[in-house]
């Protein structure tokens, strides 16, 4: 066999301390447990990537599915878009959301990491784009702008031209005192994103958005349940600001289901979710048809490569998840995140790795 050959899969599970520890109207999340995958081949290179289970408690059953495709995998080329449609046919009755769509989406993202090493190429090369800087905001959680008055003015001071916080306090008097306080420490300049992170219904999102219509927003991310496209659509119509969703869009069907119901103005892709760089691209297409802007959302090692070959791309999050179990996390610059190479860019920092390693 090749050295284009998958030899064996490995999926370890890690809880990592999160530099920016993150509090949303929907739970808090102090720490990121993560799934790693080293595709490793018959010559010796290793892939790497990893997926966000955004509670512990799923990651053994993470790992369980990942150990059950890798020997499956043994011996087959290294073929991201043949893989998924392998990964497809074989979960078409239970659908390949939620575990199982999570680990093909990080075998498959392993997989081009690969290839980016056998060649000597970032991926963003191997899609047909090339890696440039990408401008960025800084995302936050729901804070105390008092207490986190410098740490704005910082991320201004460094270069970002927009800054995302979290919103959903009990109190609707107290999003807005958070909203007019940012925006008096960012200035008009910079840009200003909101998030509820699908804590309102659509009546309430609309009493909330007008109280918040007079200070610039660029978007309010996913106000309804992410699943309630026609929630979305409602207060698209009765609300000035923008609406943004699509981080829980499974594979590119959940992309066309939200375009065929009007729910947004922007969509946001979590490259877990939409299907690797093979769901990525392909939702891509409809992005642009639908004149949608593109974000994308976490995973700014790989995001910042798919980006790369988005026709209507927009933003990158900058919000670190795998910096502390990897040996050069990836730093904005002036605002600006450029993807890195060989592949993704990626490489363990195997001592962290063993320090962040659950007892299950």
């Amino acid at each position: 066999m090749g050295a284009e050959t998958i030899s064996r899969v490995r999926a370890r599970p890690v809880v990592v301390p999160m530099a920016r520890p993150l509090r949303t109207a929907s739970g808090s999340i102090t720490a990121a447990p993560l799934l790693l995958f080293d595709v490793v081949t018959d010559g010796g290179v290793t892939g790497r990537s990893y997926v966000f289970a955004y509670d512990a408690a799923l990651l053994p059953a993470l790992a369980s599915v990942a150990g059950e495709l890798a020997p499956g995998l043994a011996g087959k080329a290294l073929a991201p878009g043949a893989r998924m449609r392998e990964f497809q046919a074989r979960f078409r009755l239970p659908g390949l959301q939620g575990v199982a769509g999570m680990v093909v989406s990080g075998v498959e993202m392993a997989l081009w990491d690969a290839l980016g090493h056998l060649t000597g190429l970032p991926v963003a090369t191997l899609l047909g784009g090339e890696p440039t800087p990408l401008r960025a905001y800084d995302s936050y959680g729901m804070i105390d702008p008092v207490r986190e008055e410098q740490a704005l003015r910082g991320s201004v001071e460094s270069g970002f031209q927009a800054v995302k916080i979290k919103l959903g306090h009990p109190d609707a008097a107290r999003d807005v005192e958070v909203v007019a306080r940012v925006r008096e420490i960012i200035g008009p300049d910079v840009e200003l994103m909101v998030d509820y992170n699908q804590s309102l219904t659509p009546q309430e999102a609309r009493r909330r958005l007008a109280r918040l219509d007079g200070f610039g927003l660029y978007w309010v991310e996913e106000p309804v349940q992410a699943e309630d496209l026609a929630g979305h659509a409602y207060v698209r119509r009765t609300t000035n600001i923008r609406v943004q969703t699509g981080e829980n869009w499974w594979f590119p069907a959940g992309c066309h289901a939200a375009i065929a119901a009007g729910a947004c103005d922007f969509a946001m892709f979590d490259i877990m979710k939409i299907g690797g760089f093979t769901g990525w691209t392909l939702a891509a297409g409809q992005a642009e048809a639908a004149s949608l802007p593109v974000s994308s959302h976490l995973f700014v090692e790989a995001s910042a490569h798919a980006m790369t070959v988005t026709p209507s791309a927009d933003w990158v999050e900058h919000l670190d998840l795998a910096g502390a179990v990897v040996r050069e996390p990836h730093r904005p610059v002036d605002g600006r995140i450029t993807a890195r190479g060989p592949g993704l860019g990626i490489a363990w920092d195997d001592e962290a790795v063993a320090a962040y390693t659950p007892r299950f």
